[in-house]
Order: C-alpha cells, then sequence, then structure tokens
C-alpha cells in the first residue's frame, strides 16, 4: 500500500486535494471533530485537563478556541490527550485499507507528530497567500489568534516543501486540480 502524506499551509486545500485523489482518505481533522461529538472518554479527559474551559458534551468548539487562546500550556495539553486517540484510529483507517493500492493521509500536524514513514510519499498542496485569506476569511469561526497559534506550532513551509516529492499548485480549479493528481498518479503507479 503506497501512502500519500498530504502537507500544505493552513487553508491551501489539502482536504481538497486529497478528496480529488479517488482513494481512501484519512482525515485527522474529520476524526478530532467526532471525537469532541461522540467520544465521552476524551470529554471527560479534557474537561479533567481544562476544567475552567470544557464544561459541556458534545464539546463545544468555541471552549476549545477559547482553552487555546487562554493560556499557552492549553494546546499543548489537548494536542496530547487527542493526538494518541487520532493515532489509534489511523492504524485502524490503515489495517481497513491494507488492500488499497493507494491511501491518502491528511494529518495537518504529519511531519511534527513524526506520524509518516520514510517509504511514505509527501505531497505539497501550494497556494497563494491571498487566496489563502481569502478562503480563511469566509470560514464561519476563523479567528486570527488561533490560527497564529496554530502556525507557530508548525515546521516551515520551506521545510515541508522540501521534504515533498510532489507540489501541487492550488488555484481551486478543479481541472487543475486533477490534471496535477493524474500527472502524479502516473509517476508513482
Amino acid at each position: 500500500m503506497i501512502k500519500i502524506g498530504i502537507l500544505g499551509d493552513i487553508g491551501s486545500g489539502k482536504s481538497y486535494v486529497a478528496k480529488n485523489f479517488g482513494y481512501p482518505v484519512f482525515n485527522a481533522d474529520t476524526e478530532v471533530g467526532k471525537l469532541y461529538k461522540k467520544d465521552r472518554k476524551i470529554f471527560n479527559k479534557l474537561k479533567k485537563a481544562l476544567p475552567k474551559h470544557i464544561h459541556s458534551f458534545p464539546i463545544k468548539k468555541n471552549e476549545i478556541c477559547d482553552a487555546i487562546l487562554s493560556n499557552n500550556s492549553n494546546l499543548k495539553k489537548i494536542i496530547t490527550i487527542i493526538h494518541l486517540e487520532i493515532r489509534k484510529k489511523m492504524n485502524l483507517f490503515l489495517k481497513k485499507n491494507n488492500n488499497q493500492k493507494i491511501v491518502i493521509m491528511d494529518i495537518p500536524l504529519l511531519l511534527e507528530n513524526r506520524i509518516n514513514n520514510k517509504e511514505d510519499i509527501l505531497l505539497f498542496v501550494q497556494s497563494k497567500k491571498i487566496d489563502i485569506f481569502k478562503r480563511l476569511k469566509k470560514r464561519k469561526n476563523f479567528n486570527l489568534k488561533l490560527y497564529k497559534k496554530f502556525k507557530k506550532i508548525q515546521l516551515s513551509l520551506d521545510y515541508k516543501k522540501k521534504r515533498s516529492q510532489f507540489i501541487i499548485k492550488n488555484n481551486f480549479t478543479k481541472k487543475s486540480v486533477n490534471k496535477s493528481i493524474n500527472k502524479i498518479l502516473k509517476d508513482i503507479l
């Protein structure tokens, strides 16, 4: 099985590119959302670690955001609790899709959390900063302070780009993205 890890800036269209491959996608952000909505064990751990911020189940995104913005160590606490569970879900996904030719790993902190293996293919999604910010501002919960906190814990885009075997220039048109994906698939299959 070939694993393709998708890298890029926040809002660059990583999930969009991942979906367009036509192979099973592990989307860590989606899985985190499910944990907040459905996993009482995670709620209890977060409530214990962040009693001033986490109050209700299912966990509300604004409670997580408030916790992150109120104290620098809270983001690390959240990541520590969530990361272990996401890794378990990822391993289940990989077992379930073991017979697939390719799987796509859409995990924002893929390199930072050393989730990738040496033989994995890394793909960098490159988008213009102006396009990224236009897209981010359209998100209903976009918060610039939160964005900056997440950027601080990420490796530089230059580093991610250098580590990648492929680069997709995402201009947010399906035709252009699919053309790039087809070229990549031709190279690796």
